[in-house]
């Protein structure tokens, strides 16, 4: 099962097939899917903060995509063959940050989508890994190419051909994850992250993430200018004016995402 529900302008998103480790089956790749959809196409949604139901025997993010299913779709004659959805999605663009709380192991397209992720908040019996070598399989959902961009090279390097997960605490240490916290409390601190983006105006919120990415790996003079290009888009916004009018008025400003 997948569940979908907005609080005061955070979307929330939980895998919640606990007795199947939170596999991401294809309805639950369209339901992740349809809910990209929904919040990058509603103005009221700042956030978005994707977990995994921990009320089964051993708590997890997710296992990844479902292999049992996977199976079935390859040898077992069926023609419909959407077990590639998840690689839809975690290719896809999007303009609204998302948040992963991963109390839990995140294995796979778990860990994949873990890393499609902007931000990361995990618990100590958290871990993240790409095992597909140990299946014959390579993570060509993102797992490779982003964990290399998101912690050091040889941590990448190792975690890829070994298929060895690492625990919360290394990722903390080395990048991946944002915060750190105790078991039950990754979940309430992500939306806690989610309050204090969605409290900022939505449409630099989406404009910053925009440029970060597109500008980190840029030389000094492209970023400038790119930078600037964006400067001066925000202030010909509606919310511009009201950021100004609400720091002199000593209020909080009314966003529009205009």
């Amino acid at each position: 099962m997948f569940h979908y529900e907005v609080r005061d302008g955070v979307a929330l998103m939980t895998i919640d097939r606990p007795e199947a480790r939170n596999a991401i089956d294809t309805p639950t790749s369209e339901g992740l899917i349809e809910a990209k959809e929904r919040i990058d196409a509603d103005p009221a949604i700042f956030v978005g903060v994707v977990t995994g139901a921990v009320d089964g025997p051993v708590p997890m993010f997710s296992a990844g995509a479902d292999l049992k299913e996977l199976r079935d779709r390859r040898f077992g004659g069926d023609k419909d063959d959407r077990s590639h959805r998840l690689a839809d999605l975690l290719a896809s663009e999007r303009s609204t940050p998302w948040i992963a709380a991963v109390d839990g192991p995140a294995l796979a397209g778990g860990c994949e989508l873990v890393l499609w992720c902007d931000l990361v908040v995990a618990s100590t019996r958290a871990s993240f890994g790409i095992p597909e070598v140990k299946r014959c399989l390579v993570a060509g959902a993102g797992g490779v190419f982003r964990l290399a961009r998101k912690i050091p090279v040889n941590v990448a390097m190792e975690c890829a051909l070994t298929g060895d997960p690492i625990t919360a605490e290394r990722a903390h240490e080395v990048g991946l994850v944002n915060e750190l916290v105790e078991p039950g409390q990754a979940l309430p601190r992500a939306l806690e992250l989610a309050a204090r983006i969605a409290a900022s105006a939505p449409l630099a919120v989406a404009t910053s993430r925009k440029v970060l990415l597109e500008t980190f790996a840029m030389p000094d003079e492209q970023a400038f200018a790119h930078s600037m290009d964006s400067v001066r888009f925000l202030m010909g916004s509606e919310d511009y004016k009201e950021g100004l009018d609400a720091f002199v008025e000593k209020r909080p400003p009314e966003w529009k995402g205009r």
